[in-house]
């Protein structure tokens, strides 16, 4: 009975381990969007020209755009 506790604390532990050993923050790297509006009109318009979107889309995302 002694030795199943200890195997249990062993498991919790090494258990507990593994999941705190993501927590540090290690490499993950978070970039703010820094696009200005011209260039995302520019895209926008690129999209529509290369036939990526309708008229409908491109009208709708430059209103929704302009309106910022």
């Amino acid at each position: 009975m002694k030795s199943a506790s200890v195997l249990l604390v062993a498991g919790v532990i090494l258990f507990a381990s593994f999941n705190l050993t993501g927590c540090g923050g290690g490499g993950a790297e978070i970039k703010a969007s820094s696009t200005t509006l011209g260039q995302e009109l520019i895209d926008l318009q690129e999209a529509y020209n290369n036939d990526v979107i309708t008229k409908e889309e491109f009208e709708k995302s430059k209103k929704k755009l302009l309106k910022k």
